[in-house]
């Protein structure tokens, strides 16, 4: 992608240079897609990043009961929610106004973030789109929200440090927001970071943070620490403090409604030191400038959701090369809560030497109709999760997990579907083509397609299990099932026809090639570069967004 295409500014480019890491902007839309639409549309808050007068970075909530946000089409986003008198955006906001937004649902660790331009600040907000894009759900911390009585505004207080009990609540958050903004270079330093180049263009990015409690370090009454953890490499918050310093921070008191909103000026620590958090790729030290605590202010609460499954592991199974399966019940001889294919199963895992619980998100790769569950990990190199349950967990041991989430499941209807994925993403489009069958089964004829791209036959997870599951499928629905597997570096023991379809690398014009329709609902998951790619040269070539659906895996998902 070149400068003049790239959604991303120069600060951005130089942050993801630094990280040696080249992540694809397609995810990156001028719209919100039907999906992003609807998430907005029942959030009970949204997260918000402005400037005041004077440019400075503050971040804040808009609250309101869920449909107090309404998206008229998919380039304009409205809310029914005013700031109140002591916030310090209260009378910055005006048409014209760049700012940042961030819907978030705890409970489903889902977000979205969205960029855009204030077309009206009267009566509420009205933002005209211009980026919006979805982000993994690392690091969010599980919480379910329930609205009290609404009070008057008991009153903010103002400073220009942290007080013993602010500080306190930060050395104890878990999560926090961020906000921060492009386009202005306010110092010699940040010039010469983002390549010497300036731009009256501002740009204002709403973003979140979270990690186990204590991951904020309170360094002193004016200065606070904390890392940058992997993420989805687009690096907007790091490619913007790059061009301009100034920052803005939120944490909330998610059991008293209360806000203590931060500005100051940041440090970016691009080395970690080798005796600090290992999953640490940088540091962020923010110099505090104005405090503003306000106690009890949101009509909000939040309650920490602890696992409420605790699952025995009865079956380890290699899959392939990298890939291990793990089959799960209920430990106390319970049924399983059911789940939609397609969705994932988060789980907590006390990993020795970490801080706190490490938490993950794995697909359900079983049928729905199992008696179990299953999840199969792929082994990263790095991974501390994947390497803790390929290397430790065994059969009889307990892991504690969170209901199944997730809204990355099958289309209503009957409408042609392919079901595509690349390496480990082929987990969800297991579970679904065992949900297809059933339906086969049940007398659905709905036309199916299974691609699957992966390396070569050692990696090549669940290539017996899809077979047999085509074969029912067909056989039930009296058509066939239709399957194609790309191998792009075969091995010479791979057989072509038996093992794999077609040597390369697979692509949008493979898939349309296979003739499933103007109707064709495309389902994908892979890494974000395939996803990319593939959605990318569908629409380029007339397949509407709406019908095209993905998820990523991995931290940079």
């Amino acid at each position: 992608m070149t400068r003049d295409t790239t959604p991303f500014h120069a600060g951005e480019l130089e942050a993801q240079r630094r990280a040696g890491v080249a992540p694809s902007g397609r995810f990156i839309r001028d719209h919100m897609p039907e999906q992003h639409r609807e998430f907005f549309a029942q959030l009970p808050f949204i997260v918000l990043a402005a400037g005041d007068a004077q440019g400075q970075p503050w971040v804040t909530l808009l609250e309101g009961e869920p449909g107090f946000t309404a998206t008229p089409d998919a380039r304009t986003l409205a809310m029914a929610a005013t700031l109140a008198r002591e916030d310090p955006l209260a009378t910055a906001l005006q048409a014209g106004d760049e700012v940042g937004l961030l819907g978030i649902e705890l409970e489903t660790r889902r977000r979205n973030r969205l960029n855009g331009v204030v077309r009206s600040a009267q009566a509420g907000l009205v933002v005209e789109v211009k980026q919006s894009f979805g982000n993994c759900p690392q690091y969010i911390r599980e919480r379910v929200w329930r609205r009290v009585e609404p009070v008057p505004e008991p009153g903010a207080s103002v400073s220009e440090r942290l007080d013993a009990g602010q500080r306190a609540r930060i050395a104890v958050a878990d999560t926090f927001f961020i906000g921060s903004v492009s386009g202005s270079v306010a110092d010699p330093d940040s010039a010469h970071d983002s390549g010497g180049e300036t731009s009256t263009n501002r740009g204002y990015d709403a973003s979140h943070r979270g990690g186990e409690p204590g991951f904020v370090q309170v360094t002193g009454a004016g200065t606070l620490r904390f890392p940058d953890y992997p993420g989805n490499n687009f690096f907007n918050t790091l490619g913007n403090l790059l061009q301009d310093p100034r920052v803005g921070l939120l944490f909330v008191d998610f059991e008293s409604g209360g806000m203590l909103q931060i500005t100051g000026r940041t440090r970016l620590e691009w080395e970690p030191r080798p005796d600090e958090d290992p999953n640490a790729r940088r540091w962020i030290e923010v110099s505090i400038e104005r405090v503003v605590d306000r106690p009890a202010v949101l009509a909000l609460r939040w309650q920490r959701e602890t696992p409420a499954l605790r699952l025995a592991v009865v079956e380890k199974r290699r899959e392939s090369d990298r890939i291990t399966s793990f089959l799960l019940v209920s430990a106390d001889g319970s049924a399983l809560p059911p789940f939609r294919a397609g969705q994932h199963l988060p789980i907590e895992l006390a990993v020795s030497g970490q801080s706190g619980r490490v938490r993950r998100s794995y697909s359900l790769s079983g049928s729905p109709a199992d008696a179990t569950y299953r999840i199969s990990v792929k082994r990263e190199t790095h991974g501390i999760a994947s390497r803790f349950l390929h290397d430790r967990v065994e059969v009889g041991d307990r892991l504690a997990a969170h209901a199944p989430a997730g809204d990355f499941v099958l289309p209503a209807g009957q409408g042609p579907l392919v079901l595509i994925s690349a390496g480990v993403g082929i987990t969800p489009m297991l579970a679904m083509l065992h949900a297809a069958v059933a339906d086969a089964e049940r007398g659905s004829v709905r036309p199916i397609w299974f691609v699957h791209a992966t390396r070569n036959g050692p990696a090549h997870a669940f290539r017996a299990e899809v077979e047999a599951a085509i074969q029912a499928g067909s056989r039930a629905a009296g058509r066939q099932i239709e399957r194609r597997i790309f191998y792009s570096a075969p091995q010479a023991s791979d057989i072509r026809g038996r093992d794999y379809d077609t040597e390369g690398r697979l692509t949008a014009a493979e898939l349309l090639a296979l003739g499933a329709g103007d109707e064709a609902h495309y389902l994908l998951c892979g890494p974000a570069g395939f996803l990319a790619a593939i959605s990318a040269g569908l629409e380029s070539r007339g397949v509407a967004a709406n019908q095209i659906d993905f998820e990523t895996f991995g931290p940079a998902g």
